[in-house]
């Protein structure tokens, strides 16, 4: 039985330029297998929003950007699980497909406050509490890092990445958007 070198992918990047650059099954797997426990976590600060989940138990949602995917199932306690890669669950009951095609049209209006362009197919009820989940559940990254560096620590490293965000945010909204005019940019 042959088996693939966990470093390949490295090769694959070498050889193909960092445009052709695909990172291979089990990296993508992982990510999303973290992501997933990040979600939970915040959502474990948030009984209301494990309220919310706990009703719409068993249905499936679909996260799409391009040619990347996250499934994720809600399970009986109002968490999500994670569905893997090679499983495809039929039927999906809310596919949520980013519309942006680069990473900065994603990233622009996160950085604005805003939302980026979704298409959404599917149950209305769940497109609503995933909604909910989006507008009104926060994580407490600030209490997380005092957990393990401290409260002082965690409030001073917490303020200066929002100082960081928000010098990012005056920079994005300086910089001039594609077919707008400088007096749209600088509004």
């Amino acid at each position: 039985m042959a088996t693939q070198s966990p470093f390949s992918f490295a090769q694959n990047l070498f050889a193909n330029g960092p445009s052709v650059f695909t990172p291979p099954d089990w990296a993508i797997d992982e990510l999303q297998r973290r992501v997933v426990l990040l979600l939970n976590h915040v959502l474990m600060q948030e009984p209301q929003a494990m309220a919310r989940l706990v009703q719409q138990q068993g249905r499936v949602l679909k996260v799409q950007w391009l040619q990347w995917h996250l499934q994720l199932r809600v399970s009986p306690a109002g968490l999500f699980e994670h569905v893997p890669l090679g499983a495809v669950l039929d039927p999906v009951d809310l596919q949520l497909t980013l519309t942006a095609n680069t990473p900065w049209q994603v990233m622009q209006p996160l950085l604005d406050g805003d939302k980026p362009e979704v298409q959404v197919q599917g149950d209305v009820q769940l497109a609503a509490d995933i909604n909910w989940l989006i507008d009104h559940v926060r994580w407490d990254i600030e209490a997380d890092l005092a957990r393990i560096l401290g409260d002082v620590p965690a409030h001073l490293l917490v303020d200066g990445m929002q100082a960081m965000v928000r010098t990012l945010r005056q920079f994005a909204g300086s910089v001039r958007r594609p077919g707008s005019t400088p007096a749209e940019s600088a509004a």
